[in-house]
């Protein structure tokens, strides 16, 4: 599985010289502020992240990937998916966390769309999904503009509070 490419952008693999990285934005309290369980608080914990985060992409061949500017190469942030369970069906749980110093030029609209792009010409029998807190306007405009639309009736509660659900596709 190799890099994605944007306009804008690079997704790559995380490797460990990216720990940094994932404790800084994890350590955030605004990039966390609408998912609190996901904040960490020690370098250890990132570590532990990553680690979950490598065995997923050893297992499945795809996870979350490192969101560079590629002009800079400076990391803004993570976006990738997630093989997991919701209703009995394996999906693919889509996921965008940028450092806010990232927000409000498109870039998590631009790694999401590279990232649901991917996933739809390679496991398009697999319904990609995004959780997103009923407050949380930035990341509900991520997941539309992402192809996903809302499915009211897959809404349920989720780790820090009730979560809307958007989807590629879903057939019951």
């Amino acid at each position: 599985m190799g890099d994605l490419q944007t306009e804008r952008l690079s997704l790559r693999r995380p490797k460990t010289t990216d720990i940094a990285a994932i404790f800084a934005i994890h350590n955030d309290p605004q990039a966390c502020a609408h998912n609190p369980s996901d904040a960490l608080t020690t370098p250890n914990q990132a570590e532990g992240l990553f680690q979950r985060w490598d065995e997923h992409w050893q297992h499945y061949g795809f996870g979350y990937w490192v969101v560079r500017h590629q002009a800079s190469e400076a990391q803004l942030g993570f976006c990738g998916l997630k093989s997991m369970e919701m209703n009995n069906r394996r999906i693919l749980n889509l996921f965008y966390r940028l450092a806010p110093t990232s927000w409000g030029n498109g870039i998590a609209t631009e790694a999401a769309k590279a990232v649901v792009t991917w996933a739809t010409a390679r496991l398009s029998d697999l319904p990609i999904i995004a959780r997103v807190r009923p407050n949380n306007i930035a990341s509900q405009r991520v997941a539309t503009r992402a192809g996903l639309v809302r499915r009211e009736h897959l809404d349920c509660e989720g780790f820090d509070g009730f979560d809307w659900i958007y989807a590629s596709t879903w057939s019951d």
